[in-house]
């Protein structure tokens, strides 16, 4: 069934927050903040003012951010607690199904990244292969980590654009 914006519209924030609130990962000040931006014209622009919100926040709140998202195929994934979300996204890669010394690799990867800006790596996984992922992951280790903060925020809001659009049925 496909949710109209005048229905979004509509609702009080309990309800907006149910529906929105999980969104960006472990982060419904987002969806708190957005939610003031009320009437959206579309989905498009509930989107925005999410982005919005984001991007008026300083530095370390942006870092703090990107730190509760899961690493790639890291140790949320194999106890199981990553959110929904993330486990559908990292599923559509192929990220469920690694062989062992792709596990070894992307663990690897994940601890040099993390070593040298402070936040995991983060991708809209639904929009890459498996090995697209790893050449991602090898190209942004080059990167200052201004630049992959960023990279890490426009990855951040491809994926959360895509649960927006899932939510609406669009």
């Amino acid at each position: 069934m496909q949710l109209s914006i005048d229905r979004v519209n509509a609702m009080d924030r309990e309800a907006f927050m149910a529906l929105f609130g999980g969104i960006f990962e472990h982060s419904p000040w987002v969806a708190e903040r957005a939610w003031e931006a009320r009437p959206f014209s579309d989905f498009d622009a509930l989107h925005g003012a999410m982005a919005a919100a984001v991007g008026a926040v300083p530095t370390a709140q942006k870092i703090a951010l990107l730190r509760v998202h899961p690493d790639l195929a890291g140790t949320e994934a194999q106890e199981g607690t990553m959110t929904a979300h993330s486990v559908s996204e990292q599923a559509s890669a192929g990220l469920d199904a690694l062989s062992r010394t792709e596990m070894a690799r992307i663990h690897e990867l994940n601890v040099r990244y993390r070593a040298r800006h402070g936040f995991p790596f983060i991708i809209a996984a639904r929009r890459y292969t498996k090995d697209g992922i790893f050449r991602e992951f090898e190209r942004r280790l080059g990167n200052d980590s201004e630049a992959e903060l960023g990279e890490c925020l426009a990855q951040i809001f491809a994926i959360t654009r895509l649960r927006i659009a899932a939510i609406a049925g669009e």
